[in-house]
């Protein structure tokens, strides 16, 4: 009893430094549970950055035709559309709540519809009917009972007039890029479950190998805390390292997807580039990792040690 008792202390100690070597023996980045977490964590960052980027490119294409609206006049008379054209410009330069009311010169239209038409050099585009255009932009939101006011403000002068808001056209691209938003979360949270699996069947086949050991030092006096302390502190430097492998792969990976996109030379595409606060975000996801790696691995090891005794 003197012997076991002498070796209670050291068996104890042995638990918080080098006893967890021998607990777990099998060596840093040897085994496949750093790299799963690496994986796991890179694809979380790529999805992340992506989701921040669609947010971004979002808001600031909804800022910008926040107030926009787009009067076509549509006559297949020349004459008479730019009559018409005219007038409307005049009328809506002095309408209430318009900020500004601007002509689009016909160059700038043919060279718009141009890709469209299939034309060639020398072809004639004034044979075309194509419509006057000219850019509004409102104080405020282009409601559809604003855009009522104008439609009755131009149908005297201009009869052949149309008028849009301009957030109307590209209201399918918002409801995709919020449909890919929400994909990207589904993703990060398919990630996060993948992690907390693997962790808990790499705990309960850690448990199963050193099972004889465990049983040992729970008749030496240590409690299920302190071994469970012993398994998190063994995930928690595996996340880590896992973690920092994964941050940079996917770091390296967003980078490289947004050199190509910026290629495209897309104002929208342009305006879908990270905020310093998003990359401080994307850091944190390592972080978060380790969290969810450590807690997985303490709840899992002391629900098994509970079944143990």
């Amino acid at each position: 009893m003197k012997r076991l008792a002498s070796a209670l202390p050291r068996t104890l100690r042995a638990l918080g430094g080098e006893g967890e070597s021998r607990l777990l023996p099998e060596a840093r980045l040897s085994g496949p549970m750093p790299w799963v977490i690496a994986i796991m964590i890179a694809l979380t960052v790529v999805a992340a950055a992506s989701a921040l980027a669609l947010r971004h490119a979002a808001q600031a294409a909804s800022a910008d035709l926040e107030g926009g609206v787009t009067v076509q006049i549509v006559s297949a008379a020349p004459a008479q559309r730019q009559r018409q054209a005219d007038a409307a410009l005049a009328v809506l330069r002095h309408a209430p709540g318009v900020i500004s009311a601007t002509a689009v010169p016909q160059d700038q239209l043919d060279a718009l519809v141009e890709p469209w038409l299939g034309t060639r050099a020398g072809d004639d585009l004034d044979d075309l009917p194509i419509p006057a255009l000219i850019d509004v932009r409102l104080a405020g939101t282009a409601t559809p009972a604003r855009l009522d006011l104008l439609r009755k403000a131009l149908a005297a002068t201009a009869p052949a007039a149309r008028i849009d808001a301009q957030s109307s056209w590209l209201a399918p691209v918002f409801r995709a890029i919020g449909a890919l938003q929400w994909a990207a979360g589904g993703l990060i949270a398919l990630f996060a479950f993948a992690t907390v699996s693997a962790v808990l069947l790499a705990s309960r086949n850690a448990l199963g190998t050193h099972r004889e050991t465990i049983e040992i030092v729970h008749m030496l006096g240590a409690t299920d805390v302190q071994i469970a302390r012993v398994f998190q502190r063994s995930m928690a430097t595996d996340a880590a390292m896992g973690g920092l492998v994964g941050l940079l792969a996917g770091v390296v990976t967003v980078l490289g997807l947004a050199r190509q996109f910026a290629a495209l030379g897309s104002g929208m595409v342009a305006q879908g580039s990270l905020a310093w606060t998003d990359w401080v975000a994307l850091a944190g996801i390592p972080i978060a990792g380790v969290l969810l790696v450590m807690l997985t691995a303490r709840l899992t090891v002391l629900a098994a040690l509970r079944r143990m005794v």
